[in-house]
């Protein structure tokens, strides 16, 4: 199923492989969404395929649906599931504190519905997405289109309130060129900001914005990080003092 795997993308692969053996039978669980989450779910096929086991699955998009659907997964909506046992996904960047930026894919809003429906969230990534600082990776914020431009002045203040001031805010472009669209229908502003020098105030401030619907800071929410290597070891990464 996997044979065709590029070599860049080992490192994902030994970490999806340690994910699925945290899988138990009869557990409730989030799939994420992005690269290294479909390498999860393509591995977590297989499993279920060769052991027969029972799981209940929600997807953090309809992209992972499809796939998870495709690939003999039970899909059901995170309210028919009440609460999870455990989430795993991908992150575009994991600081030591496992601090994440997330939502390269768009997906962010459901990703951190899903994460914090869930008793434990763990991190599948490879060693490039570890920084000892987040905000190298753009920060993804979904937007209501209503206003949309408003609500970028509001954001680029609080960049200002930051010592960000001048950073790139961009509006994403979709496949066909037009705006990139959530499966909410909501619009993202991605901010270029280098280096977010306190996330948890920045968090807070752009939550406070009416017209932002969610950003890509997931703080305080993962508890472990498997991160890969190519040659197909894992580093487990862990925060216990999180609930």
């Amino acid at each position: 199923m996997m044979s065709d795997l590029k070599p860049a993308d080992l490192a994902k692969d030994a970490a999806a492989r340690a994910a699925v053996a945290l899988v138990e039978p009869g557990m409730k669980l989030g799939l994420g969404t992005g690269s290294t989450a479909s390498v999860f779910v393509r591995r977590l096929a297989e499993r279920v395929a060769a052991e027969g086991l029972e799981l209940r699955c929600a997807a953090t998009s309809k992209a992972t649906a499809d796939l998870a659907t495709s690939l003999g997964l039970k899909i059901e909506t995170l309210d028919e599931l009440g609460w999870l046992d455990l989430t795993i996904d991908g992150a575009d960047e994991v600081d030591p504190d496992l601090n994440l930026i997330k939502g390269g894919g768009g997906a962010h809003l459901r990703e951190k519905i899903v994460a914090t429906a869930s008793d434990r969230m763990v991190v599948i990534a490879d060693k490039m997405k570890v920084v000892e600082h987040l905000g190298e990776f753009h920060l993804p914020v979904e937007v209501v289109p209503f206003g949309k431009e408003a609500t970028k002045k509001l954001i680029e203040r609080v960049l200002d309130g930051h010592g960000l001031a001048g950073r790139p805010v961009k509006w994403r472009n979709g496949p066909e060129g037009g705006p990139f669209l959530t499966d909410e229908g909501n619009v993202i502003l991605d901010l270029y900001l280098g280096r977010i020098a306190d996330p948890e105030k920045l968090g807070r401030d752009l939550s406070s914005i009416a017209g932002v619907v969610e950003h890509g800071l997931f703080l305080n929410i993962c508890q472990l990080a498997i991160i890969g290597g190519e040659d197909g070891s894992v580093v487990e990464l862990e925060r216990e003092d999180i609930g």
